[in-house]
């Protein structure tokens, strides 16, 4: 069962709370993404503990991957960088996990020590839904991890925000797309300018 002391959290236009999955782009048996709540600061706890009862019960084809989604930030004293660094979490008490939704492996997911349920899922033997695919994308990408199938979504002339990197924030409309290299070529306007920059795909959210 959900954790119901637990905030439900929020990216760019991402609402992974169990009222944000009232709509689902994949029905259950496929592969897809899900959303798992854990005890607070045991995300990567219970991350680990589900990796090895994948690999010990031979769990590989019905759970994929398992991501805690952390960001090396600076540390910081009395407001001044000390030059040392962190891992934070972008998304505490939640633990991301590719897989096909089958009874056994929604029975070995939510049984998993750390693991306290599925957001998304209202109990009494409810499945969670999946995660929509335009909502995991902007987690994904803020791990680095791209998939081909992303690119689908995206086309010259669509508009587009950077999510994170040196270019947070800045607005923008395709040019150009290099799917083998992952540039995207966006035209931005800076100090009343219209100006080109180029960013990598797995910095952008379409808008």
């Amino acid at each position: 069962m959900v954790d119901s002391n637990k905030t439900a959290f929020t990216d760019t236009n991402t609402d992974f709370s169990e009222e944000g999955q009232e709509q689902k782009e994949v029905k259950l048996g496929e592969k897809a993404w899900y959303v798992v709540s854990t005890y607070s600061t045991h995300e990567r706890k219970a991350a680990y503990n589900l990796q090895k009862r994948v690999e010990s019960m031979g769990l590989d084809d019905l759970i994929f991957r398992i991501v805690v989604v952390e960001q090396e930030v600076p540390v910081m004293k009395d407001g001044l960088p000390t030059g040392k660094t962190r891992m934070k979490n972008l998304y505490p008490g939640y633990v991301f996990v590719e897989m096909i939704m089958t009874d056994y492996a929604w029975y070995i997911v939510r049984n998993t020590p750390g693991v306290t349920g599925f957001v998304g899922s209202a109990g009494k033997g409810t499945k969670p839904f999946p995660v929509p695919r335009e909502q995991i994308e902007p987690v994904l990408k803020r791990m680095g991890m791209v998939d081909e199938s992303m690119y689908d979504r995206y086309a010259v002339g669509d508009y587009i925000k950077v999510i994170h990197g040196t270019l947070e924030g800045t607005e923008g409309r395709i040019l150009s797309i290099n799917k083998e290299t992952g540039a995207v070529e966006i035209e931005t306007v800076f100090f009343g300018r219209t100006t080109k920059v180029e960013v990598d795909f797995s910095e952008i959210e379409k808008i």
